[in-house]
């Protein structure tokens, strides 16, 4: 429906100048003072929707401590702001010119080169994590979110919609292990997150977010049209024209602005003109100037009204670079995490290779004293078979442990570093320096509901929960200001003015005395007509679009209320979760503590079994068959003591990161994992120098191909006679 009264009035010839310069200025005042009122009424109500209470998105649910924001907000790989466009001061093509950016550095840091020592790479655990803070490459790619994220705030400023924040876990690193409660979604990503859409099967879902009446588009809008037209027309008549061929050159000049503004009121302003030359005799003007201009104001009243509902764009955008914020963090704890888990691999694989090539000493060692007392006649051969079988299998595990050793070494050095092609780097072998300790941590003993505050005020999943909550009630205010019908009131005020020289095709006779009497002007005269307020075009209407039965805003309303409700739910469980995590593991590491020195004991047992079983061998109370077994339990131990304290080891950095307290136990900066570059020594608790043990042998692949074959060992020499042997005394 469409309800307007419109007022044109012409100009007379019997006004007086005074009289129109008087009705002009009266004009002007009323128009005036109906746009203020209109502005006055409009204020109050638009800041009464903009009033969004922050912590209402966790009403109704149990009360738990508020999550500590990740800051600061705008950080930012480098100086530059993506925030801020080009302006047209001091270039004017500046907003039109496409932006550059700097492609992204493939080179690692120079930290890398400095652990390099005589070809190797001695390692710490926190050189491990500053290289990956500089080098990761995980970290890298989601470093880009956070700019990704500043474009969005730009969008919404302008009134455009949201293409969305990233929010996503990058997890290319290889190996690792590492655990997290929830990952996010967007480029870089690899699953949805707390700001973007939710996907079901093939990705056919979507979300309400967002939706509700369209933003007023702010950025001032410039249109414009010039048109020249050269028309020749037969005439099948020519009492319209006075000619047979209708000439007409047609010059048209249009232009329009357009602005939109917060409160839901759009500006228009339209300026036409157009120069008409031709050679009918009906016209009086040849050419004839003709301008006219037309301002508009249209408001929503209730659909699309108010500064809420037209700035909720830029709400949404700050939160979910907020989002993103709390996503980086994750990110860095997820990684460093990652890199932990890594490193306790590469240290249990190298203290493998020590205890497997330990064991292959040990046994060697027992097949050449076997070898000897065969020669002299006092050991049967079977037991000599027995001892270099052992040999045998003891070379197949180290040459196991070195395989996985130097995977290990490959593993950790994709984690670490970006650049692998440098052969001096590449081939270096990796030597961990450091050990855990297994001092206890205060973790470890702390109460539960310490632990678990902790966790609840740290986590960034449950501080993207809540932000993503705000959205939703973003959401809400949007979809509920959909539900209304459209009632749009709008005022315009125009006026045109004509002008030319007298045409001489025009004929007195055809259009009578006063047919071709003109008043001629240049075109500076017609521009100057418009705004004398002799031919004003007003008026004022309503423009009404009431939906009968509105069924698609109702069934969005409820959908994004549903969405809201299940949010909440998923705030609560993911707060249940947490709860058990981090219970689970704080179980964990008592339970790994008594793993380990249940293994160190066992370990200790063999070692002194071993002692003495070879003593007994000596004099003749045992036999080869016990000696190598006696070995290969002290192997055993030897792997599991080692596997104990890896698992101690990680399970200790899992409940780090499950508490999200990882970057302030080991004195890292975010703005360092922000700007790739780490400025500040890492302090990790809970660590020991490497005991000096001799470096682990690992020959490489193309080493042992061409290594020549081994010998076969001689064939054994004939059993000699032997005199009977003394069975062992019973010890008493």
């Amino acid at each position: 429906m469409n309800f307007s009264k419109k007022h044109e009035t012409r100009k007379h010839e019997g006004w007086r100048a005074g009289e129109d310069h008087a009705w002009s200025g009266r004009q002007l005042a009323g128009w005036a003072a109906i746009a203020a009122t209109m502005l006055s009424t409009l204020a109050p109500l638009a800041q009464a929707q903009q009033q969004i209470d922050p912590g209402s998105a966790t009403k109704g649910l149990p009360a738990e401590p508020a999550p500590n924001a990740t800051l600061p907000l705008y950080m930012r790989p480098d100086a530059r702001d993506f925030r801020n466009t080009p302006s047209h001061f001091p270039n004017p093509i500046a907003p039109y010119e496409s932006t550059s950016i700097a492609p992204p550095n493939v080179f690692n840091s120079p930290r890398l080169a400095d652990l390099v020592r005589n070809g190797k790479i001695y390692l710490s655990l926190s050189d491990a994590i500053m290289l990956a803070l500089e080098n990761n490459f995980d970290i890298a790619i989601a470093r880009y979110n956070l700019d990704i994220s500043d474009t969005d705030i730009v969008r919404s400023r302008a009134g455009a919609s949201l293409l969305g924040s990233p929010a996503g876990l990058v997890t290319g690193t290889i190996s690792g292990n590492s655990t997290t409660l929830s990952s996010g979604g967007g480029p870089g990503g690899t699953s949805a997150g707390a700001s973007g859409a939710g996907a079901g099967a093939s990705g056919l879902v979507l979300t309400a977010n967002g939706q509700g009446p369209a933003p007023t588009i702010s950025d001032p809008l410039l249109t414009g049209t010039v048109q020249l037209e050269r028309a020749t027309t037969p005439e099948p008549n020519q009492f319209i024209t006075g000619a047979p061929t209708l000439i007409q050159n047609t010059d048209a000049y249009n232009f329009q602005y357009q602005q939109g503004y917060r409160t839901g009121t759009t500006l228009t302003f339209g300026f036409q003109n157009s120069r008409v030359t031709t050679n009918s005799f009906r016209s009086g003007y040849s050419p004839e100037l003709q301008s006219n201009f037309k301002a508009t104001i249209n408001q929503h009243l209730l659909n699309g009204f108010g500064i809420g509902v037209n700035t909720r764009f830029i709400a949404q955008a700050i939160n979910n670079r907020r989002i993103t914020n709390s996503a980086f963090r994750q990110q860095l704890l997820f990684t460093i995490n990652q890199i932990e888990n890594i490193y306790w691999n590469l240290v249990s694989a190298y203290e493998s290779v020590q205890s497997a090539q330990h064991a292959l000493d040990q046994s060697t060692q027992v097949a050449s004293d076997d070898r000897k007392q065969l020669q002299i006649g006092t050991l049967a051969p079977l037991d000599v078979l027995n001892a270099d079988n052992q040999v045998a299998q003891d070379k197949q595990t180290l040459i196991t442990s070195q395989s996985t050793l130097e995977f290990q070494q490959l593993i950790i050095k994709q984690a670490i570093a970006r650049n692998l092609n440098d052969p001096g780097l590449s081939q270096a072998p990796v030597i961990p320096t450091d050990r855990v300790s297994l001092v206890e941590m205060p973790e470890e003993t702390a109460a539960v509901e310490d632990l678990v505050k902790e966790a609840y005020q740290d986590r960034p999943e449950i501080e993207q929960a809540v932000l993503n909550l705000k959205n939703d009630q973003i959401t809400l205010k949007g979809v509920k200001n959909g539900l209304l019908p459209v009632v749009d009131a709008y005022g315009f005020y125009g006026s045109t003015a004509l002008g030319g020289a007298a045409n001489p095709a025009c004929s007195p006779a055809q259009n009578g005395p006063e047919g071709c009497t003109i008043t001629p002007g240049k075109y500076t005269d017609v521009f100057t007509g418009m705004f004398n307020g002799n031919t004003p075009d007003r008026g004022v209407g309503v423009n009404v679009t009431i939906p009968l039965r509105n069924r698609p805003a109702q069934a969005l309303r409820s959908r994004s209320l549903l969405e809201y409700r299940q949010d909440q739910l998923k705030l609560q469980q993911l707060y249940t979760q947490i709860r058990i995590g981090v219970i689970n593991a704080q179980y964990a590491l008592t339970n790994d503590r008594a793993a380990v020195q249940a293994a160190t004991a066992t370990r200790e047992y063999n070692t002194q079994a071993l002692d003495a079983e070879k003593k007994k061998f000596k004099y003749g109370a045992s036999t080869t068959a016990l000696v190598l077994q006696q070995e290969r339990s002290l192997a055993a131990a030897e792997n599991t003591v080692i596997s104990a304290l890896a698992t101690y080891a990680k399970d200790r950095a899992s409940l780090e990161q499950t508490l999200a307290n990882t970057l302030t136990k080991y004195n890292i900066s975010i703005g360092d994992g922000v700007s790739g570059t780490v400025t500040q020594q890492i302090a990790i608790p809970g660590l020991e120098p490497a005991p000096p043990n001799p470096a682990a042998n690992l020959p490489s692949q193309q080493q042992q191909l061409h290594t020549p074959p081994v010998t076969p060992p001689s064939p054994l020499p004939p059993a000699q006679p032997q005199s009977p042997q003394q069975p062992p005394q019973q010890q008493r």
